[in-house]
């Protein structure tokens, strides 16, 4: 039964049994009156004055009276005591969202575990506290990766700061000469803490729904392309190969320097992780509904199982013993989910059935 439904039904169950109390009494009250009045000497149709003179008269008018006050005390206990009913209903049917502002009061005095218990509920309550619940759970979780992010991006920029502060305090104090190769050094770690930064802020832009977007038809096939050339010298420098393949005739909705940073970060990640003799293919292909899913597969050694679900979480790393010689700011496939849910568009990996994984971006075609 829905809220309003009790409501009503305790309203209607509290003037029903103020009635039937009322029905049930006045006739004996009334019927009482009358006896009363005739062994006074006069009929109901008399007056003051008759029977049995003016005493008589005032005697019969006091017991009108008298009835009267008793059927007004009948009916205002009959009130009394249906309203007691009616106030334990609806206590009972207040008290789940009692509860719910308790639940409430906590999770906005920080914790944010709390929960309302009330989603097996079946009427507007219940629905209510599913919605709170679903609501507070999201919270939860957000502040945990709030959390996580905070964590890991003090971890990620922890390294490059305590490698330009030894570096330079080892030069200052006469530990290293003052050579090139360590200003180098400094170099290449104040650019990792750029890129780190910019990353992230990147990240968050597009989390949010305000990184700013230049929207237009975009053709697919130059892109990658234009990718495959880039990479080309990096990818043979690592023996491996990369190539583009056809796709002619799709293009997708979206702005065209954030799709080439989409497959560029896709491509590099593909490269590092595929070792000397592998490949690299650059595709696309339709999908129902007019959408368009890029794809970059490798050869190499796949993506284990336990790390599938994380492969684009922040700064996660397959391989927690990898360093950052490659100095990557560990966002690149972050900002890839980012950037293609910026674009109202969805990511995946998965590895391929000989060997190799595929990630693959979905967007929206033009």
């Amino acid at each position: 039964m829905t809220l309003r439904s009790r409501l009503a039904a305790a309203f209607a169950l509290v003037a029903l049994l103020t009635a039937v109390a009322v029905a049930i009494s006045a006739p004996a009250i009334v019927g009482r009156g009358f006896a009363r009045m005739q062994a006074e000497g006069a009929s109901p149709g008399q007056g003051r004055g008759q029977g049995n003179g003016p005493m008589a008269g005032q005697h019969i008018e006091q017991i009108q009276q008298e009835t009267i006050l008793t059927l007004v005390i009948v009916a205002a206990l009959a009130v009394g005591a249906a309203s007691l009913l009616g106030l334990g209903i609806a206590s009972r049917t207040v008290r789940p969202l009692a509860r719910l502002e308790a639940t409430a009061a906590a999770v906005a005095g920080g914790d944010l575990a709390a929960r309302s218990g009330l989603g097996d509920r079946s009427d507007e309550i219940g629905s209510l506290g599913r919605s709170f619940d679903a609501m507070a759970a999201d919270l939860e979780a957000a502040e945990d990766a709030r959390r996580r992010l905070f964590q890991d991006a003090a971890h990620e920029l922890k390294t490059p700061l305590a490698v330009i502060e030894a570096t330079t305090t080892a030069v200052l104090d006469g530990v290293y000469a003052h050579e090139d190769r360590h200003l180098e050094t400094v170099r290449d770690q104040s650019r990792l803490l750029s890129r780190i930064v910019d990353d992230l802020r990147t990240v968050s832009l597009a989390e949010a729904g305000a990184l700013p977007l230049d929207r237009r038809v975009v053709d697919v096939a130059p892109v990658l392309a234009s990718v495959a050339r880039d990479l080309e010298a990096r990818a043979t420098g690592a023996g491996v190969s990369i190539a583009a393949g056809p796709a002619d005739g799709l293009a997708v909705d979206a702005d065209p320097d954030r799709v080439r940073q989409i497959v560029l970060a896709l491509a590099d990640n593909a490269i590092r992780h595929t070792p000397a003799g592998g490949r690299v293919r650059l595709d696309a292909r339709g999908e129902a509904g007019g959408r368009v899913t890029i794809a970059v597969v490798d050869t190499g050694v796949g993506i284990a199982p336990a790390d599938l679900p994380h492969v684009f979480d922040r700064f996660y790393q397959a391989d927690p013993a990898r360093d950052r010689a490659t100095a990557t700011s560990g966002l690149g496939l972050a900002i890839v989910r980012a950037l293609a849910e910026a674009h109202g568009g969805r990511v995946r990996a998965a590895n391929e059935p000989g060997g190799g994984a595929r990630f693959e971006v979905d967007l929206p075609g033009a």
